[in-house]
Protein backbone atom coordinates (compact mmCIF):
# COMPACT_ATOMS: atom_id res chain seq x y z
CA UNK A 1 0.00 0.00 0.00
CA UNK A 2 1.36 2.89 -0.99
CA UNK A 3 0.61 6.26 1.68
CA UNK A 4 1.35 9.87 0.44
CA UNK A 5 2.21 13.09 2.44
CA UNK A 6 2.80 16.67 2.17
CA UNK A 7 4.84 18.84 3.80
CA UNK A 8 5.76 22.41 3.92
CA UNK A 9 2.50 24.57 4.05
CA UNK A 10 2.00 27.61 6.35
CA UNK A 11 1.42 30.86 6.42
CA UNK A 12 3.29 33.57 3.87
CA UNK A 13 2.71 37.21 3.31
CA UNK A 14 1.64 38.45 -0.52
CA UNK A 15 4.70 38.38 -2.91
CA UNK A 16 6.17 35.54 -0.54
CA UNK A 17 7.09 31.79 -1.44
CA UNK A 18 6.38 28.34 -0.26
CA UNK A 19 7.57 25.52 -0.94
CA UNK A 20 5.77 22.08 -0.58
CA UNK A 21 6.84 18.19 -0.61
CA UNK A 22 5.38 15.11 -1.14
CA UNK A 23 6.72 11.65 -0.25
CA UNK A 24 5.82 8.74 -1.25
CA UNK A 25 6.41 5.27 1.09
CA UNK A 26 5.85 1.72 -0.09
CA UNK A 27 7.07 1.00 -3.42
CA UNK A 28 9.19 2.90 -6.40
CA UNK A 29 7.32 5.95 -7.57
CA UNK A 30 9.04 6.35 -11.01
CA UNK A 31 6.26 4.84 -13.42
CA UNK A 32 3.79 7.13 -11.58
CA UNK A 33 2.64 10.80 -11.79
CA UNK A 34 2.48 13.25 -9.29
CA UNK A 35 -0.62 15.75 -8.73
CA UNK A 36 -0.89 19.26 -7.00
CA UNK A 37 -4.52 20.00 -6.36
CA UNK A 38 -6.27 22.43 -4.24
CA UNK A 39 -9.37 23.71 -2.54
CA UNK A 40 -10.70 26.44 -1.29
CA UNK A 41 -13.31 26.88 1.10
CA UNK A 42 -16.46 27.30 -0.55
CA UNK A 43 -14.69 26.08 -3.77
CA UNK A 44 -14.26 22.82 -5.73
CA UNK A 45 -11.34 21.19 -5.64
CA UNK A 46 -8.77 22.51 -8.49
CA UNK A 47 -5.95 21.12 -10.13
CA UNK A 48 -2.81 23.24 -9.77
CA UNK A 49 0.13 21.59 -11.66
CA UNK A 50 1.23 17.79 -12.01
CA UNK A 51 4.65 16.09 -13.83
CA UNK A 52 4.85 12.68 -15.60
CA UNK A 53 7.92 10.28 -15.08
CA UNK A 54 10.14 12.97 -15.96
CA UNK A 55 10.71 16.69 -15.97
CA UNK A 56 9.72 17.00 -19.97
CA UNK A 57 5.72 16.67 -18.81
CA UNK A 58 4.74 19.07 -17.18
CA UNK A 59 0.99 20.96 -16.16
CA UNK A 60 0.24 24.10 -14.76
CA UNK A 61 -3.11 25.89 -14.97
CA UNK A 62 -3.12 29.06 -16.01
CA UNK A 63 -3.28 31.05 -12.76
CA UNK A 64 0.20 29.84 -11.86
CA UNK A 65 2.42 29.77 -14.48
CA UNK A 66 5.33 31.36 -14.15
CA UNK A 67 4.78 31.59 -10.22
CA UNK A 68 4.92 27.58 -9.48
CA UNK A 69 7.30 25.21 -10.56
CA UNK A 70 6.96 21.39 -10.22
CA UNK A 71 9.62 19.00 -9.70
CA UNK A 72 10.40 15.03 -8.58
CA UNK A 73 13.54 13.46 -7.24
CA UNK A 74 12.64 10.05 -7.76
CA UNK A 75 15.32 9.08 -5.94
CA UNK A 76 13.71 10.03 -2.70
CA UNK A 77 10.52 8.87 -3.79
CA UNK A 78 9.31 12.43 -3.77
CA UNK A 79 8.25 15.29 -5.21
CA UNK A 80 8.15 19.51 -4.99
CA UNK A 81 5.67 22.51 -6.08
CA UNK A 82 7.70 25.58 -5.46
CA UNK A 83 5.45 28.51 -4.83
CA UNK A 84 6.76 32.10 -5.41
CA UNK A 85 4.83 35.33 -5.89
CA UNK A 86 2.07 33.99 -3.89
CA UNK A 87 -1.11 35.68 -4.15
CA UNK A 88 -4.08 35.72 -1.51
CA UNK A 89 -6.16 33.85 -4.11
CA UNK A 90 -3.90 31.03 -3.42
CA UNK A 91 -4.95 30.10 -0.38
CA UNK A 92 -6.28 26.68 0.13
CA UNK A 93 -5.53 23.37 1.38
CA UNK A 94 -2.86 21.79 -0.95
CA UNK A 95 -3.22 18.37 -2.06
CA UNK A 96 -0.64 15.91 -3.62
CA UNK A 97 -1.50 12.65 -5.32
CA UNK A 98 -0.32 9.90 -7.09
CA UNK A 99 -0.85 7.69 -10.23
CA UNK A 100 -0.06 5.06 -12.77
CA UNK A 101 1.27 6.63 -16.33
CA UNK A 102 3.07 5.46 -19.03
CA UNK A 103 4.57 9.01 -19.54
CA UNK A 104 2.48 11.99 -18.98
CA UNK A 105 0.43 13.81 -15.84
CA UNK A 106 -3.48 14.23 -15.40
CA UNK A 107 -5.17 17.23 -14.14
CA UNK A 108 -8.24 14.96 -13.53
CA UNK A 109 -8.59 13.75 -10.15
CA UNK A 110 -9.64 10.47 -11.39
CA UNK A 111 -6.25 9.99 -12.74
CA UNK A 112 -4.86 9.19 -9.28
CA UNK A 113 -4.99 6.48 -7.20
CA UNK A 114 -3.17 7.85 -3.86
CA UNK A 115 -3.73 10.57 -2.13
CA UNK A 116 -2.14 12.78 1.03
CA UNK A 117 -4.11 14.40 4.14
CA UNK A 118 -3.35 18.25 2.58
CA UNK A 119 -1.53 21.08 4.03
CA UNK A 120 -2.75 24.34 4.53
CA UNK A 121 -1.19 27.11 2.48
CA UNK A 122 -2.29 30.60 3.78
CA UNK A 123 -1.31 33.82 1.94
CA UNK A 124 -2.07 36.72 4.18
CA UNK A 125 -0.60 39.98 5.56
Amino acid sequence: QLEVAESGGGLVQPGGSLRLSCAGSGFPLDYYAFGWFRQAPGKEREAVSCIGINDDTTYYVDSVKGRFTVGRDNAKNTAYLQMNSLKPEDTAVYYCAVGGTDYGCFDDPDGYDYWGQGTQVTVSS
